[in-house]
């Protein structure tokens, strides 16, 4: 592991506890005690359990920041680390009408250290986020991995990137997973009220089909989706852009996909972004790379003259 024991001689000016949700509350307590002089922060992913833990305690709260960086992985363990986790994603600062503003000041500054966004918001506005844009995901990923566990290997031979995409973070950590949803499950109802309500509009709508104006309720649920999608961030959290998806084959070998990127950087030319899929059966990669509009062209003709096979 990265770092060394700490010695009785160093100085200590900021902690950060990264243990379970269960728990987060009580070794931030002891922290405080253990530190007097530090910091403290934690990065647990539901705010509002721990605060209310502090506010019943006899800890010295100026000196506690709670905080929640908005990135993660599926796999956890320190082999399963990444040094650049943490860079472009925001990191919520969770600031409270009595938050110290030296204290919150020194956990912005690990966070911009670390190559994120600091972002102020309270426990609670925290907490009402990440039911929608982190929660209920995760439910859902697992609801829908779930029903993989039964299927004919037939059938999940054809299975491609739409579903690996829907399904990847269903490979969380169950046990992990109990403490957070338990822990926000005053926010995260009322997303899953709403999303029972429309998925109880679709079931109806195919149930009748053959009936007028069943299928045009069952658009509106798609036409929805559209539009949610459109909200999303773009790069850099501008807004959402339109790309055009260009689908290259590649040789399942080493070097091939570093020689595309090459040859179209070479070319002068920007991939926005690229999804990377194998061809059932056959070693062959599939590299889907998104590019603006106004060079899909230029791209398809510097591709096919240097010899690369498009797919579609």
């Amino acid at each position: 592991a990265a770092g060394r024991k700490l010695e009785a001689k160093d100085h200590v000016s900021l902690v950060v506890v990264c243990v379970p949700p269960d728990v987060t509350a009580k070794a931030v307590i002891q922290a405080l005690r253990d530190f007097p002089a530090a910091v403290v922060t934690d990065v647990a992913s539901v705010k509002s359990t721990v605060l209310t833990e502090l506010q019943a305690s006899d800890a010295d709260r100026t000196r506690y920041v709670g905080s929640h960086p908005m990135a993660g992985r599926e796999k956890g363990g320190t082999l399963a680390g990444r040094a650049d986790l943490f860079v472009g994603r925001p990191w919520v600062i969770a600031i409270e009408e009595d938050t110290v503003s030296d204290s919150a000041q020194t956990v912005e500054q690990l966070a911009l250290d670390l190559g994120s966004t600091p972002i102020r918001m309270s426990a609670q506005e925290h907490d009402h986020a990440v039911a929608l844009i982190s929660h209920t995901p995760q439910l859902i990923s697992s609801l829908l991995a779930a029903q993989l566990a039964s299927a004919e290997d037939k059938d999940l031979s054809l299975s491609g990137q739409g579903l690996r995409d829907t399904t990847r973070i269903a490979a969380s950590d169950p046990r992990l997973w109990l403490q957070i949803l338990s822990a926000n499950s005053g926010e995260l109802l009322p997303v899953l009220k709403s999303f029972e309500k429309d998925l109880e509009q679709v079931i109806e709508s195919l149930e009748h089909v053959g009936t007028t104006g069943s299928l045009s309720k069952l658009g509106k649920v798609l036409e929805a989706g559209n539009l949610g999608i459109s909200r999303l961030p773009g790069k850099h959290g501008s807004t959402n852009t339109s790309y055009a998806q260009v689908v290259v084959m590649i040789d399942d070998k080493p070097g091939e996909l570093a020689r595309l990127l090459t040859e179209i950087g070479a070319a002068g030319l920007n991939v926005e972004d690229l999804n990377l899929d194998h061809a059932s059966g056959a070693q062959v990669g599939l590299v889907e790379l998104s590019v603006l509009p106004t060079i899909e062209d230029k791209l398809v003709s510097t591709l096919r003259t240097n010899g690369w096979k498009l797919a579609g």
